[in-house]
């Protein structure tokens, strides 16, 4: 999914993934030259503070490392997705990453289209070509991490979240949310509000605003976010009023320094890198990589910002979840799995 902070936790973990679908990687290692990656951000733009913004970091990191420059398109209509992607692969693109779920259809036909380059995605895992990769992250994981935090933040009992655009993959932050709050009060309430039902949704601060400041008349302290630039504006409101928000997909405690309790990682600039990474020296594959928890694919944010936020008992509480999530004690449901949060 997708969405903000001004700085970015640097650096890429060792993956230790899990890999299905086949394999592809026949190509020796491409001369600098000869490789022209490309990427295609998607609504929002790469400076969206939050998904695509993560995506960037990655390709920044890739850059500054080798030297090679990335061709970029920044959706802003959707009928622009296929029509970019061909745009890179005429252009000579010899590897194209695709930011977001909503890009599937358009990847699928052009990677049909150009079987002898390579192609990547994020938030998708369902299609099937030689020559396509594609990234899924275990974003339940990860709520459910910030989730515990938020009840132990929480004065009131009382926690939201404000999702962007209603789908599966964004209730399946928020049932992981709720799943975390829960294991540790299972009285709390939490109030849950989507933005809306087109990809406008990942783009409205205002409305994003209207909805936590809602939340926050109902009782609540703590609002979660997945909502990508919308997302600005809970951030913005619950600062105003004196609450704590939590951040998502980059870390996003520098956007209000001291009122965002966390953010919730979900390391698509790793995705990013490791795509033009492997292009470039040959080693790509075709196939799903899986991140979560165990990967290093979903975390928490911890720095100076919310230092004076997260309690010993808060950081304890969660870094004991983690530990349960590793060794299988805790098993946080998936909501894609089959449309339902028990929680």
């Amino acid at each position: 999914m997708k969405i903000f902070t001004t700085a970015v936790v640097a650096g890429v973990v060792a993956l230790s993934v899990m890999f299905t679908g086949p394999q592809l990687m026949t190509t020796s290692t491409a001369a600098a030259t000869d490789f022209k990656p490309a990427v295609i951000y998607d609504m929002g733009g790469k400076f969206d503070k939050s998904f695509n913004e993560g995506v960037w970091n990655g390709v920044e990191k890739f850059t500054k490392e080798t030297g090679v420059e990335v061709m970029e398109f920044e959706v802003t209509n959707e009928t622009q997705r296929e029509q970019a992607m061909r745009r890179m692969a005429e252009r000579g693109a010899t590897i194209v990453l695709g930011v977001g779920f909503a890009q599937a259809d358009a990847i699928a036909k052009v990677a049909a289209d150009y079987p002898d380059k390579q192609f990547s995605i994020i938030d998708v895992g369902w299609l099937d070509a030689p020559n396509l990769r594609q990234y899924v992250f275990k974003e339940h994981e990860g709520s459910y991490l910030v989730g515990v935090a938020a009840a132990l933040a929480s004065k009131t009992d009382k926690v939201g979240f404000v999702g962007g655009m209603d789908i599966p993959l964004i209730r399946k932050f928020a049932c992981g949310y709720v799943g975390g709050v829960k294991s540790v009060n299972g009285s709390a309430a939490v109030y849950q509000n989507m933005t809306g039902t087109t990809p406008s949704a990942w783009n409205d601060p205002a409305k994003g605003a209207e909805l936590t400041r809602s939340q926050i008349d109902r009782g609540a302290d703590v609002v979660y976010h997945a909502a990508g630039g919308t997302g600005v504006g809970v951030i913005q409101a619950a600062a105003d009023a004196g609450k704590l928000a939590i951040g998502v997909d980059s870390n996003q405690n520098g956007m209000a320094p001291g009122s965002v309790l966390t953010s919730m990682l979900k390391r698509v600039d790793v995705a990013a890198y490791e795509t033009f990474k492997d292009a470039m020296s040959g080693s790509f594959s075709s196939g799903v990589k899986v991140l979560g928890v165990a990967e290093g694919g979903v975390d928490w944010a911890l720095d100076e910002n919310n230092a004076s936020l997260v309690t010993a008992s808060i950081k304890s509480a969660v870094e004991k979840a983690r530990s349960d999530i590793l060794s299988g004690k805790v098993v946080v449901h998936d909501f894609m799995s089959d449309s339902n949060c028990p929680y």
